[in-house]
């Protein structure tokens, strides 16, 4: 009997791995603050969507366990109309760092409030196509699945994340004719919805940010743990590539993303630099990202080398 329980284990480990897919990704659903509504229908809505980030696959490439991407999903629900619900999401992604245990964020971003609404019927199946929009949670959804592979993808290869990105942009194309909110140009008040995210992305006006991302990540964070002023000073140019976008539009919503992710990890890197680095990051980070200018100031005023 300990054989077979013994070999049922084996089977269902190698099982695991055969199947591992892209996502590691946590799922975390708040319920309203008003009563109403069962507590059980957003445990199985949570469980749902766990299911449809991590067991589907979403790229035709091979991921071992320990290479799925680290993410988060944050639904909080702000009020329901029968099976209608209104909602904020939150989604993060991280990366590890070549040569340690540390873990660096690449995407902190959360949608503007009440802008997702959604049909969930308890006990529903999820079911998305690539080729029409049939739902808009499961649309939403598998947008920020091929975002997050794609920013990830941006961050081990030079703009390696196009088909992914390309995949998201099919999503809002396909949205259009629907009455879901933040897939329309003409929805978003500050350029920064669903719409602009995939278009940013997939403009090659813009591609020198997504270049940053590789020089960032793969050229600089990569190497720290070996060579900590290479890795450093390829960080510093990184930020020249952003800078150059920046020009072009001020109001650039993969710049406000790209900062809202690394701004206290630049903090950290840079302040153990020597004075004059810190000072050439710090006056290109006061004109790309005045929304953290206050952070920076911690820049000059700390030691360093």
């Amino acid at each position: 009997m300990k054989i077979k329980l013994h070999v049922i284990i084996l089977l269902i480990c190698i099982g695991f791995n055969i199947n591992a897919q892209e996502l590691n990704c946590n799922v975390q659903i708040n319920p309203p603050q008003t009563a109403g509504t069962s507590i059980q229908i957003y445990q199985n809505m949570q469980r749902a969507i766990f299911e449809f980030m991590n067991t589907r696959s979403w790229t035709n490439q091979k991921f071992e366990p320990n290479e799925r991407i680290e993410c988060s999903i944050l639904i909080n629900i702000t009020g329901y109309v029968g099976s209608r619900f209104t909602s904020t999401i939150q989604v993060i992604s991280n990366r590890p760092v070549f040569g340690t245990s540390l873990q660096t964020p690449i995407l902190n971003y959360k949608e503007d409030d009440n802008l997702f609404e959604f049909e969930y019927l308890e006990n529903q199946n999820l079911d998305f196509s690539e080729s029409r929009h049939i739902s808009n949670l499961t649309s939403v959804l598998a947008f920020y699945a091929y975002i997050i592979i794609g920013m990830d993808y941006d961050s081990f290869s030079m703009e390696g994340g196009t088909p992914y990105f390309q995949k998201a942009q099919k999503i809002v194309t396909n949205a259009q004719s629907s009455n879901d909110k933040g897939w329309r140009a003409f929805e978003a008040r500050k350029l920064d919805n669903r719409y602009f995210f995939a278009e940013n992305l997939l403009n090659s006006k813009y591609s020198p940010a997504r270049r940053a991302s590789y020089r960032y990540h793969r050229l600089g964070l990569d190497i720290m743990s070996e060579r900590t002023e290479a890795g450093r000073n390829e960080i510093a140019e990184s930020l020249k590539y952003i800078q150059k976008v920046y020009r072009l539009n001020p109001n650039l919503f993969i710049v406000k993303l790209f900062f809202d992710a690394k701004f206290n990890e630049l903090i950290n890197i840079f302040s153990g630099s020597f004075a004059a680095e810190k000072t050439k990051v710090h006056t290109i980070l006061k004109e790309i990202d005045p929304a953290h200018l206050t952070q920076y100031e911690k820049l000059i005023s700390s030691g360093g080398e």
